[in-house]
């Protein structure tokens, strides 16, 4: 994390989670967004930064990779499993997951390019990531960063432009297959080349 001390997320994480039930309609929005970029099919996905599981939970993803254990039990009581565990060095076994999601987290990664890297390697043959992000110069963004709710989290944040991500996703190795932004948060999918794909993985993916 970029200079967004753990204890931030530890003792506001009620505040963190409050904000989707006051900003309801935003975040359906946002969520449908994301469903809509996340492909159809079984296999192992994984929310990557699932916070208090307001994205995992509702689009059937089982597992959560946080390193907040505040946030984590909010997350669990979604029904969601949890492990603990940063971006950078993602506790999952080469090629184990089919789908990947990151939502509002690599703005506040130190290193995103690190991330991606480990997101390719987790991925399996045809491994799909979506990332929802805030764009640098949207509005989301402009807005979110000096208010209340989000600001104690977003003051700290590295925003990205779409071409910005879209960039050091095919530097790790994804090709982009699909793209919607509206009023400042968009989302990106894309799959993993599969001439640097690595064996999948059977049993346990941790």
């Amino acid at each position: 994390m970029i200079g967004v001390p753990q204890q931030v997320f530890e003792e506001f994480a009620e505040d963190y989670d409050a904000w989707f039930e006051e900003h309801a309609a935003e975040y359906r929005a946002e969520l449908e967004r994301v469903r809509r970029l996340v492909p159809p099919g079984e296999g192992c996905a994984v929310e990557v930064g699932a916070g208090s599981g307001r994205f995992a939970a509702p689009l059937g993803i089982g597992l959560g990779i946080e390193p907040s254990l505040a946030l984590a039990r909010m997350t669990r009581q979604r029904g969601v499993e949890v492990v603990r565990g940063r971006a950078e060095a993602l506790p999952l076994r080469d090629g184990s997951c089919s789908l990947v999601l990151m939502v509002t987290v690599i703005c506040f990664l130190d290193d995103p390019a690190s991330a991606l890297q480990e997101v390719h390697r987790v991925l399996a043959p045809g491994g799909t990531v979506v990332i929802g992000l805030l764009e640098r110069e949207g509005r989301s963004a402009r807005t979110y960063r000096h208010s209340r709710e989000k600001g104690r989290f977003l003051c700290h944040a590295r925003f990205y432009s779409a071409d910005e991500v879209i960039s050091l996703l095919r530097a790790c190795g994804f090709s982009v297959a699909g793209m919607e932004s509206m009023q400042g948060f968009c989302v990106i999918r894309a799959g993993k080349h599969t001439d640097r794909c690595a064996t999948t993985q059977s049993g346990n993916i941790y």
